[in-house]
């Protein structure tokens, strides 16, 4: 919730800076991981013989452990404070992402995506909301979506490593095996958080907060004031997190399926990938000076209009051009959501109601990759499912011009 007074936030003993560069590590380490899935099930598909559905199961279940892990922590948030949820989270995804790297099975490997999942969907709105909770209103927008852009180098770094070592022979061992070791480096990291990272000023003064049940904080994110917020962000998630995962998990394998090698298809991922910085950086600037609903608005209609040329390209150079601009305009859009989804309650609720929407959009995640896979095995070709991406993207459009509430430079309480 908001109030449109001056009131400053309360002040925390770290920087605004610091606080951006240690939460947005954390957030870039979460996307690595979700950066080398993409990579690692183009090269599963080859080392085990994987089927489109198979693939596309990998995504999903990656998905409904996010929307597990979000609505968990998400009320534990409110109840223990953003900065032990955010380490608890960092240290389950990193360590389960390095035992992933010893399944030999895909139950197991399903299993491990499972609880990544978990520590991924609980952390990145749990960290959305500590930061906004710790700045200014007139730079809150801005931060978040700073914050956000992290995500880019997260993304970068998966391409990367993805490029170099997926394909390189490190005999006996795969490729993609020494990729997901790589991730489990952020667990050393969650020590460096627990120290030097303070909790949310709104929740340490909340006492209040301390004494409401969990089941309460969840009935009134439905109370008559929030419902038509929280009803907005459930579809406006659902239609991102569901057009995200459904594209961006496919990229590589879309890339071979075209035509080109496995070499050939992590160097274009990786040069779309860096427009994601770009796009956070317009957005980043464009939010505190337009509005919530305007890079929101704005940013998914380019989403769409760029998923429907992607996914009907046939040459490289529109390949290029169309997949820089769904980086582009996606991951900006994606900057706006997280900047946009904590202004919607009170402190009391935040972790809740940001936990909620967000296990809601997740919901889309577990069926975006695996309806690729399904359209696949009965013959749909990749214009019509990024046509369906697009309409999903456009409904979530609607909802935020129908239902949504400016929110730019208004003091969260």
């Amino acid at each position: 919730m908001i109030r449109n007074d001056n009131t400053a936030t309360n002040t925390t003993s770290i920087s605004r800076n610091k606080l951006l560069g240690v939460a947005g590590v954390g957030w870039m380490f979460d996307a690595m991981d979700v950066g080398i899935l993409s990579f690692v099930i183009a090269a599963l598909t080859v080392d085990w013989g994987l089927t489109p559905v198979e693939k596309g199961w990998i995504g999903s279940v990656n998905s409904i452990g996010m929307a597990v892990g979000a609505l968990l922590f998400g009320v534990l948030a409110d109840k223990v404070g953003r900065k032990q949820i955010f380490m608890w989270t960092l240290v389950l995804f990193s360590v389960a992402s390095g035992l992933s790297a010893f399944a030999t099975t895909l139950t197991v490997f399903l299993l491990l995506r499972f609880l990544i999942g978990m520590g991924l969907g609980g952390e990145l709105p749990v960290a959305s909301t500590l930061v906004s909770e710790s700045v200014k209103a007139e730079e809150r927008g801005r931060v978040v979506v700073l914050l956000e852009s992290f995500w880019a180098a997260g993304w970068l770094i998966a391409a990367i490593i993805s490029y170099f070592v997926i394909p390189a022979d490190f005999w006996p061992i795969e490729g993609w095996r020494v990729a997901l070791l790589i991730t489990a480096i952020p667990a050393f990291y969650a020590i460096y958080i627990r120290m030097k990272l303070p909790d949310s000023p709104q929740f340490t003064v909340s006492a209040e907060a301390k004494k409401r049940s969990i089941f309460q904080n969840i009935r009134d994110v439905w109370a008559k004031e929030y419902a038509k917020s929280t009803f907005m962000m459930w579809v406006l998630w659902f239609a991102v997190v569901f057009s995200y995962y459904g594209m961006f998990l496919w990229l590589p394998t879309v890339m071979v399926d075209k035509g080109f090698d496995l070499i050939a298809s992590f160097k274009y991922v990786l040069i779309m990938t860096l427009a994601q910085l770009p796009g956070y950086f317009t957005a980043a600037w464009f939010i505190e000076k337009f509005g919530r609903k305007f890079v929101l608005v704005t940013y998914l209609i380019g989403t769409a209009a760029s998923a429907f040329v992607f996914g009907n390209a046939e040459t490289v150079g529109v390949l290029l051009a169309s997949g820089m601009l769904l980086s582009f305009f996606n991951l900006g859009a994606w900057g706006a959501l997280y900047a946009y989804t904590p202004e919607q309650y009170p402190a009391i609720i935040r972790g809740t109601g940001a936990g909620m929407a967000a296990s809601v959009g997740r919901i889309g995640g577990i069926f975006g990759p695996s309806l690729v896979g399904v359209m696949l095995a009965k013959g749909y070709d990749y214009g019509a499912i990024f046509a369906v991406f697009c309409v999903a993207i456009l409904i979530g459009v609607a909802a935020v011009v129908l239902l949504g509430k400016e929110t730019k430079q208004t003091e969260l309480r």
